[in-house]
């Protein structure tokens, strides 16, 4: 079924992310790190679909969505980018595989950590964040996505790593067999990943041949 809602707010979170809070049709259910296949409600739009992350939690009376632009090419994001409040997004019901199963490690590279935004507020909302860690792979220092509210609400257990710069309180380089030895102590619990394909591809292969337990490995297939 296909919903039309309109953008109720919009805030710009990096030079190339914004979050944009839009109404929440009656009875639309979703589950922390679920999305959607969202489009322009504007001739030429309408029928080029994208899919993107729930970022608000399930009881919100809106939906949220946090969105990377791609402006080197004239794409969906890239006319999001333009779009203002009230304007309109069509979207579908809420599908995807990415879903909590118990403490663990969320491991993300850019714009890959939003499934985890709904599911780390929902597990502070319920007090059950303890424990949990986000390690959080970006090119720069501009491009880490709400990285405030990761060191606040998370704390020592919010890593961040950038490939391309050195900078105070991130790590450098890459999220790689050498990190995660530094890093993960326990390789029983659960690991979730979300990123480009071939950084899903690398950090589970690394993760198995650490000790992980392949089903305790979740990722968007």
């Amino acid at each position: 079924m296909t919903h039309i809602s309109k953008i109720l707010d919009i805030q710009t979170l990096t030079h190339d992310v914004k979050q944009y809070k839009v109404e929440k049709p009656k009875g639309y259910s979703f589950t922390p790190g679920q999305a959607t296949e969202v489009a322009i409600n504007k001739p030429d739009w309408k029928e080029e679909k994208r899919p993107f992350t729930f970022t608000s939690l399930p009881e919100d009376d809106y939906l949220q969505f946090v969105i990377k632009s791609y402006p080197d090419h004239d794409g969906v994001t890239n006319q999001l980018d333009r779009l203002v409040v009230g304007d309109e997004l069509l979207f579908d019901d809420s599908w995807g595989a990415i879903e909590y199963k118990g403490k663990g490690i969320f491991i993300a590279g850019g714009a890959g950590v939003t499934p985890f935004i709904a599911i780390i507020k929902q597990l502070k909302s319920q007090g059950k964040l303890s424990g949990n860690q986000l390690f959080f792979a970006n090119k720069t220092k501009q491009d880490v996505i709400l990285e405030k509210y990761f060191r606040e609400t998370l704390k020592g257990d919010f890593s961040s790593i950038l490939e391309k710069e050195s900078a105070e309180g991130h790590e450098h380089g890459r999220i790689d067999e050498d990190f995660l030895k530094k890093h993960v102590e326990d390789y029983t619990q659960h690991f979730y990943v979300c990123g480009p394909d071939p950084m899903i591809k690398a950090i589970s292969e690394t993760l198995e041949k650490l000790g992980a337990n392949p089903d305790a490995i979740t990722f968007e297939k």
